[in-house]
């Protein structure tokens, strides 16, 4: 046993000295064939390697903080329909969905027994007139007391009051437009019986048209009445001014609601919709604003990389406002700085940067 092993380490040490006396001749052919052993040479080549990238140069900005809510288009106004006494209907007036006139006529409540009623106090107003003209002058001769033609005086004031009552009564058979708009759907036939509760028809404008929507209570002392507002409807952006501000924050939600107007010429929003709102708010002149792209989170706060020398240098930064687009850096850098907006991911420290072009701030 103890020979098979000091074989075994004899034929180890020859081969081990052959190495060594052959590795000179192999030298060149090894060299030639796999290359220098250098395993710091990948990095070294990627260290002089440079990254192409778009700067970005720092310039003042003009920056407005937006505030993004959500709304609904309201009528200027809008009204259920009814008749304010009961009866049969006897006419209707309108067509569905076409536009009508204040004061017009919309539908009427049969009125005859009141029509017979007036006619009845006409005739007996005419009579009481009559006998006042002749208790007039037989006053004016002393042929009676003054008390009785004051009886007769009150008895003329008596059915005038009475027919001004049956007018009113008249006037109640008739439903009118409270407003110029469009009439909606019918809901009743002619023909049909009806009350003070029955819904005849819906009455809407929509010239202008009102937007409503809320805030919360931190941007209640920057919202004014006629503060502008835009607002999106399929697409397109139309512009408003708020025109009324709720007096009470909401305890629950902590918001407020306003309404905003917009003429609505010709007609080509619809009430009900749903719409995107767009308020400016707090304006900051001469601010140093990013891409909001640029801007590298992390664990410690914020960062951007600069090109300086031909190199990339790390910024920590601290930020302010947002916008979509942008971002407000307060703290960091400065004016004239070139910011890179393109290969973050691969920008590190002193990584030497070729610049493709150089954005310029407007």
């Amino acid at each position: 046993m103890n020979k098979k092993l000091k074989i075994t380490v004899t034929i180890i040490l020859v081969l081990f000295l052959a190495g060594i006396i052959l590795y000179p001749k192999f030298k060149p052919f090894l060299v030639s064939k796999f290359g220098p052993r250098n395993i710091n040479q990948p990095l070294m080549r990627q260290a002089q390697q440079k990254l192409n990238a778009t700067g970005y140069l720092i310039a003042p900005t003009n920056l407005s903080e937006l505030y993004k809510a959500t709304g609904t288009l309201l009528p200027d106004e809008e009204v259920d329909l009814s008749f304010e006494t009961s009866g049969k209907i006897v006419g209707i007036n309108f067509s569905e969905g076409t536009k009508v006139k204040k004061g017009d006529l919309l539908a009427k409540i049969n009125d005859k027994p009141l029509q017979a009623e007036l006619q009845k106090l006409q005739v007996e107003l005419k009579m009481a007139e009559a006998k006042e003209f002749r208790q007039r002058s037989l006053l004016n001769k002393d042929a009676i007391s003054q008390e009785s033609y004051d009886q007769i005086v009150t008895d003329v004031q008596t059915i005038r009051a009475d027919m001004d009552l049956v007018k009113a009564r008249i006037s109640q058979t008739e439903l009118r437009a409270p407003f110029d708009g469009k009439i909606g759907l019918r809901y009743v036939s002619e023909g049909a019986y009806t009350n003070s509760s029955t819904k005849i028809a819906r009455l809407v404008k929509t010239v202008p048209i009102k937007i409503e929507f809320s805030i919360p209570e931190k941007y209640v002392s920057e919202i004014k009445i006629g503060y502008p507002i835009t607002f999106d409807v399929d697409g397109k952006t139309y512009n408003a001014s708020v025109y009324a501000i709720d007096p009470k924050i909401d305890i629950l939600t902590r918001v407020i609601s306003l309404r905003a107007l917009y003429p609505n010429r010709n007609e080509e929003l619809k009430p009900g919709r749903y719409t995107s709102i767009t308020l400016e708010l707090s304006k900051i002149d001469d601010a140093i604003a990013i891409p909001t792209e640029a801007l590298i989170p992390e664990m410690e706060g914020e960062k951007v990389f600069i090109y300086k020398k031909g190199k990339a240098q790390s910024m920590k930064v601290s930020i302010g406002l947002r916008t979509e687009s942008k971002i407000q850096i307060v703290d960091g850098i400065k004016f004239g700085d070139t910011l890179l907006i393109t290969g973050i991911l691969q920008l590190r420290q002193n990584l030497p940067i070729t610049l493709d072009s150089v954005i310029i701030n407007n």
